[in-house]
C-alpha cells in the first residue's frame, strides 16, 4: 500500500471512529476522551471553587462532586436552608469539613450587594481559583408572546447576572495570576431552542460575552470555560419563566424522558473543569449529533430543522425522541 492510500485510510477510520463517539456518547469527543486519560476531577483538590444557583439541579450535584475531589467550596443561591442542606451533604459525601465550605446568600440579580459577597468570600478563603456562574432560569413560552419585560428579566438573571459577579472576581485572579470562570451555559446557546426564545438569546449572548473575555486575558493565566448541557433531570422547568411577568411554568419532567442524569452532567463538568477546556456539549443523542451538524453544516442543519417541525425538534429538547 503506498503512501497516499494509507493516509486516506487513516482520513476514513479516523471519520468512523468520530461518528462512532457522536453516535454513541454523551458528550462531544474531545470531553469524552479527557474522561478517559485526561486530568481528573481530583486534581482540583485544595482549589477554592465558588457555585452560584448551588441549592439545586446542576449546583447542586457539582458541589457534590467537587466535595469528594476534596476541593474548598463556596455555596450561594438565595435558599439559605437549602444551602445549609447542600453543605451537610458535601460533608457526608466529601472529604471536606465545616470550615472548607461557605455558604453565602446571593440573588444573582441584586447587583448592588455582589461587591459584599466577594469580599466575604475573600475574607473566608483569602482567594477564589474558580467561579462557576451557574445560577438561572430556562423559559417556555411562544417568541411572539413572550413581553418584552421578560426578555429584560431573563437577560438580568441569565447575562448580566453573570457579568457582574465575574467583572468583581475576575480582577483578583488577574493580580494574583491564576483563575478560571466556568459558565453553566447550555445548548441552547449553541442551537434555536423553539418556545424558549428569551433564554436562548441569553444563552448565545452569555457564549459571546465569554469567548471575547477568553481572548482578552489568555496571556494572563485566567481560563474560560463554556458548558453547554442538553436535556438533564433538574426542577428547572418547575421556575421557569414563561411569556408572562412574574409568572413560573411550574412544570415537571418525566422519568422517562431521555435525559441525562444531574450527577453524571456534573461529573463531565468537573472534567471539563479539571482540564481547563474552552467549551465542551454534554448531551445525549440527537442532541449531541445536532450539536455536531450545527456546528459544521449550518445551513443543512436549519433546514433540517424546519423539515422536522416545531413538534419533532420540542420533542428532542424535553427529552422525548
Amino acid at each position: 500500500m503506498d503512501l497516499q492510500s494509507l493516509l486516506v485510510w487513516i482520513v476514513i477510520l479516523f471519520n468512523v471512529v468520530g461518528m462512532v463517539m457522536i453516535l454513541l456518547g454523551d458528550a462531544d469527543i474531545l470531553l469524552q476522551i479527557r474522561a478517559k486519560f485526561g486530568k481528573s476531577v481530583k486534581s482540583l483538590a485544595g482549589q477554592v471553587i465558588w457555585i452560584t444557583g448551588a441549592s439545586s439541579g446542576i449546583g447542586e450535584e457539582l458541589a457534590y462532586e467537587l466535595a469528594r475531589a476534596g476541593c474548598r467550596l463556596v455555596l450561594s443561591a438565595r435558599r439559605i436552608k437549602e444551602l445549609e442542606r447542600v453543605k451537610k451533604e458535601c460533608m457526608l459525601r466529601g472529604r471536606v469539613k465545616d470550615e472548607d465550605i461557605l455558604v453565602l446568600k446571593l440573588d444573582s440579580i441584586d447587583f448592588a450587594s455582589h461587591k459584599t459577597a466577594v469580599n466575604k468570600v475573600l475574607a473566608h478563603f483569602k482567594h477564589i481559583d474558580v467561579l462557576v456562574n451557574n445560577a438561572g432560569r430556562s423559559q417556555r413560552a411562544e417568541w411572539l408572546k413572550t413581553s418584552v419585560q421578560v426578555d429584560r428579566d431573563m437577560l438580568e438573571l441569565n447575562v448580566l447576572g453573570v457579568l457582574s459577579l465575574s467583572k468583581l472576581v475576575l480582577p483578583y485572579m488577574i493580580e494574583r495570576g491564576s483563575g478560571h470562570i466556568v459558565n453553566i451555559s447550555s445548548v441552547a446557546g449553541k442551537l434555536g431552542a423553539p418556545l424558549s426564545g428569551s433564554y436562548t438569546g441569553a444563552k448565545h449572548a452569555l457564549q459571546g460575552w465569554f469567548d471575547a473575555l477568553r481572548i482578552e486575558v489568555g496571556d494572563k493565566n485566567i481560563h474560560v470555560t463554556n458548558v453547554c448541557p442538553g436535556p438533564v433531570f433538574s426542577n428547572i422547568l418547575a421556575v421557569a419563566f414563561t411569556e408572562n411577568e412574574g409568572e413560573e411554568f411550574r412544570g415537571e419532567m418525566n422519568p422517562n424522558e431521555k435525559r441525562m442524569k444531574t450527577d453524571r452532567c456534573a461529573y463531565l463538568t468537573g472534567v471539563a473543569m479539571a482540564n481547563k477546556m474552552w467549551e465542551v456539549w454534554i448531551a445525549k443523542n440527537p442532541v449531541l449529533f445536532f450539536c455536531y451538524a450545527n456546528q459544521y453544516m449550518p445551513n443543512l442543519t436549519k433546514w433540517l430543522s424546519g423539515k422536522l417541525g416545531l413538534k419533532t425538534i420540542k420533542k428532542m429538547r424535553e427529552g422525548q425522541n
